[in-house]
């Protein structure tokens, strides 16, 4: 998987992306391919103690040491019945690389984010780690939320409120904000933390399709943009419409066209800058960077 290939995606804000499709026992998983630096055969791993029941212990490779999180724990299914065709996904996302043992690594798909769908009552006890749903042909593939394994392994990893006390005493604002992400943990998170920082008056959408709907509805009904919405911040990886999408939907629209966009994504890496540069962001912030969001805010918002 050559880094010219995962470079070609998203570029102009398709819409689209590369999922590897992915075993646990029986059922079928997927991650985005721009999260997955390689897929290696397993290598002997090193138990450390007392560490989290999820993590497998950790592994070297090319000099960095590595935790290896095994995937049959994290989601309650039994061991791998077959060894031998166990894989270990290598991810950077979130400013960390990770490996997730994974029992079979089967094929990867080209798919638009608007066939994802959102997960409903059939999953219900995993619907807090699933965050998308694929229908393809005769079977399901499902999308978890990393972020969320992340952060229930290492807490360090996610947004801290605590984080904010450097920036000193905050105001309120009046200034409204509509922050579309698909996480109903980063939405609280970022709720939390935005309003610490003074910003109340927020507008919290699942996905890109429902932040521009609401957008479009102020322009339909005669009102200026500007004058009810003061900033938009977008996640990048979203079912229906991702953040790239979002971002250039709103720099080809007339009305909507002087919103400051902040990507906040944990994808944010120096591979992928150039991604939401070509689509028109004005500013991007890798997650957990809370405050380097807020100092964004600052700045930007009109």
């Amino acid at each position: 998987m050559s880094q010219n290939h995962k470079g070609i995606l998203l570029e102009s804000g398709t819409n689209e992306l590369e999922i590897v499709e992915f075993c646990v026992g029986k059922n079928k998983f997927g991650i985005n391919v721009i999260k997955v630096k390689e897929i290696i055969n397993p290598v002997p791993v090193t138990t450390v103690p007392h560490t989290h029941p999820s993590v497998e212990g950790i592994i070297t490779l090319r000099g960095e040491v590595l935790p290896v999180v095994n995937m049959s724990t994290v989601l309650g299914f039994p061991p791998s019945e077959n060894p031998k065709y166990d894989k270990f996904i290598v991810c950077e996302f979130n400013k960390t690389k990770i490996v997730f043992h994974v029992h079979k690594v089967t094929q990867i798909h080209r798919i638009s984010w608007s066939q994802i769908e959102k997960p409903n009552e059939m999953f219900t006890g995993m619907e807090k780690q699933i965050i998308g749903v694929i229908k393809m042909e005769d079977e399901m593939v499902l999308l978890l939320d990393y972020e969320k394994i992340l952060v229930d392994i290492n807490p360090e990893s996610g947004i801290n409120t605590d984080r904010l006390k450097t920036l000193g005493p905050r105001e309120r604002s009046n200034k409204k904000i509509v922050v579309a992400e698909d996480s109903a943990l980063l939405r609280r998170l970022l709720e939390q933390t935005l309003e610490e920082a003074g910003y109340n008056q927020l507008a919290f959408f699942e996905n890109g399709h429902e932040a521009l709907n609401y957008l479009e509805e102020i322009v339909a009904s005669g009102k200026k943009v500007t004058d009810e919405v003061q900033m938009v911040i977008t996640d990048i990886e979203m079912p229906k419409m991702d953040g790239h999408h979002l971002t250039k939907k709103i720099r080809e629209h007339e009305d909507l066209k002087e919103l400051p966009v902040i990507i906040f994504s944990s994808l944010i890496t120096d591979d992928l800058r150039h991604k939401g540069e070509v689509v028109g962001a004005t500013e991007q912030v890798s997650k957990p960077e809370i405050v380097e969001l807020v100092k964004r805010i600052d700045e930007h918002i009109l």
